[in-house]
């Protein structure tokens, strides 16, 4: 008789937006099957992303550095079977993790079923229907270990209490937040800037506090130099540490984001999100964990009959970078406002 699974290994490398969308599928874990200790393999930088949850331990993957390469994995693989695991949860699926993986023989390992069939049928125009969302993915992870999870009635983290560098950068000020992170990893998934200038520019004229999210560098630089046009609009870019900028994101009204992960970290900690979503379309199994779908801004598909072109909003046909034509910053506004109604 095999023995019972007491403590999972949980791998999820990266990028941010997969790493967030593992916290809601997590915590319901926990709230379900209290008794079972998680331990999450992840890269250093995503650390924080997991510090509400308990009874659950991360193990910092330094896939650069000292967990570079076979060696490296397996130096990695020693280190975690000092833990005592008796099962892994393998939410990435990559050449690294199935390389670590095997020097677990004897295991029992699961691995997330991308779903790429499916996904190639949406994007090729085969098929045009919801597929199974990626937090359902992860879930059915776990329920093929033994561990069902119920994702229908989550539970989310109260807001955290701000520092006082972030309280200095918020200012005095105690209008509702409303935070705004305009840029996405590629082209084809990125509102243009001069249009997001002109909600903000509305938004600014209302009764919120607008916070600007972005990395550091050139896309805090473009930050600052709106924060310093409008009236109650402040930038977070290249200011704050994550822990603290998650801290502050648990603290707004709503967040308005790309299909990008600032979306995703929102969500995780139960904040309303608009979405906006221009060559990829939510059908892909990307939404927001938990949200209404009707804070998706979504362009125009009669406009433009192949979106979504691809999923991650990197490759599109000639033409198709007009496709936020078909959303105007009065249509965002419009969600925004009803949302928070």
């Amino acid at each position: 008789m095999s023995k019972p699974i007491q403590h999972i290994l949980v791998i999820r490398l990266s990028a941010m937006g997969d790493v967030a969308m593992t916290v809601p599928v997590l915590r319901a874990f926990i709230s379900q099957y209290p008794d079972i200790k998680l331990t999450v393999l992840t890269k250093p930088f995503f650390k924080p992303l997991f510090q509400s949850l308990p009874n659950v331990e991360v193990v910092e993957a330094k896939v650069k550095t000292q967990h570079k390469g076979v060696i490296g994995l397996y130096k990695l693989s020693k280190f975690l079977k000092t833990k005592n695991i008796d099962a892994i949860a393998d939410l990435h699926n990559v050449l690294r993790t199935k390389i670590l993986k095997c020097f677990f023989f004897g295991k029992k390992v699961v691995q997330i079923d991308k779903g790429r069939a499916e996904k190639k049928a949406l994007i090729s125009g085969e098929s045009f229907q919801q597929l199974k969302t990626t937090h359902q993915r992860y879930a059915d992870v776990f329920e093929t270990l033994g561990f069902p999870i119920d994702l229908s009635q989550p539970v989310f983290p109260k807001p955290a209490k701000l520092s006082q560098d972030s309280l200095e950068l918020l200012g005095s000020n105690s209008k509702p937040m409303i935070g705004i992170a305009p840029f996405a990893a590629f082209k084809g998934k990125a509102y243009p800037l001069e249009k997001m200038e002109r909600v903000i520019a509305s938004l600014s004229k209302k009764s919120y506090k607008i916070l600007l999210f972005g990395a550091s560098g050139h896309e805090a630089d473009i930050l600052e130099s709106i924060s310093n046009t409008y009236e109650s609009v402040y930038n977070l870019a290249g200011k704050l540490s994550l822990t603290e900028e998650l801290n502050i994101i648990s603290n707004l009204s709503l967040m308005l984001s790309m299909d990008s992960g600032n979306s995703h970290l929102a969500a995780m900690l139960g904040i309303k999100v608009i979405t906006i979503w221009g060559v990829t379309h939510p059908y892909a199994g990307f939404y927001p964990f938990y949200q209404d779908e009707n804070n998706a801004v979504l362009a125009d598909r009669k406009q433009f009959p192949k979106i979504p072109t691809s999923v991650y909003g990197n490759t599109y046909p000639e033409g198709y970078e007009e496709v936020f034509n078909t959303i105007t910053p009065e249509m965002i506004i419009s969600k925004i406002e009803t949302a928070l109604k």
